[in-house]
């Protein structure tokens, strides 16, 4: 299957995650309202920032699919990277509203406790959740979508909030009034935390940054490769969910052109094979060594 393809199968985990925030973040936040419990309404809220989140991938992962044109040569792949540093901020803003309007409840004197419908309605989200990461993980691994495999992890930690919430909640039915607030602060910190970590992955992307240990593993793929004598430099960036590798190698220097292009062929089957890497720039030089013993 090729890349494009990935792509639009990728944008099913996209649409699922969508309906199942859509409907989690309605549901929790209309019974905080009405049982008056902060943790359920900040982990409604939480889910709409996520609703917004996996819209910006699918969005992202429909703009990735434009072929390339005049302005982009090299495809329209980083526009799933873009909206996901969008949602970020969104996350961020969402994530410090709750915290700011969770920790003067902490200190009020509420004996009132959230009603127990309220957990129940967290216990049954979280179960709801756990559903959708699994699905979506195993479609990820199939498709090897790095944005849908994010979006993945994002519904599994939306599962432990909203187990989390139900603790809170369930703490507050037993006089503990402080937790039920508590819990929303805790909502608040790591939807603040989860924004950081989308919004570090997008702009070391962005900026080309790249995995170093990720490059030695690529790097020792290509060194393993018959013909290939050494290697002068390796580089590599992320274009959206794809890798793009640029790498210099020596081969011995009585090779015709075609038992040159047939080690590249080789690499590139290589990369596409073990490490889903689709486009490899390879520039060939003499083995210097090989050049001076002759």
């Amino acid at each position: 299957m090729d890349l494009y393809a990935n792509l639009k199968k990728g944008e099913k985990g996209a649409w699922v995650s969508i309906i199942a925030y859509v409907f989690c973040s309605l549901l929790k936040v209309g019974i905080a309202l009405w049982a008056g419990s902060e943790a359920l309404l900040a982990d409604g809220l939480n889910n709409m920032t996520d609703v917004v989140a996996s819209a910006a991938v699918l969005i992202g992962l429909r703009i990735s699919r434009k072929p390339p044109d005049q302005d982009h040569p090299y495809g329209h792949f980083r526009a799933e990277t873009i909206a996901a540093l969008i949602a970020s901020f969104i996350m961020l803003a969402v994530g410090v509203q709750v915290i700011l309007q969770a920790v003067p409840n902490a200190f009020a004197r509420n004996t009132e406790p959230p009603d127990w419908l309220a957990a129940w309605t967290a216990l049954f989200s979280s179960i709801v959740m756990l559903g959708v990461y699994r699905y979506n993980y195993r479609l990820a691994k199939q498709v090897r979508s790095q944005a849908l495999m994010a979006a993945a992890q994002d519904n599994r930690s939306d599962a432990l909030v909203s187990m989390g919430t139900f603790a809170g909640i369930t703490g507050a039915q037993l006089q503990y009034h402080w937790l039920d607030p508590l819990a929303a602060v805790v909502v608040g910190v790591i939807i603040c935390r989860t924004a950081w970590g989308i919004f570090r992955e997008a702009t070391h992307r962005l900026t080309d940054g790249f995995d170093q240990e990720k490059l030695e593993v690529l790097r020792s793929t290509i060194a393993d490769i018959p013909g290939v004598e050494d290697i002068k430099e390796i580089k590599a960036r992320y274009h959206g969910s794809s890798v793009l590798v640029d790498v210099v190698i020596h081969v011995d220097s009585s090779l015709n052109v075609l038992e040159s292009h047939m080690i590249t062929e080789q690499i590139e089957s290589r990369m596409v094979a073990e490490h889903n890497v689709n486009s490899v720039h390879i520039h060939i030089e003499p083995d210097e060594r090989l050049v001076q013993s002759n």
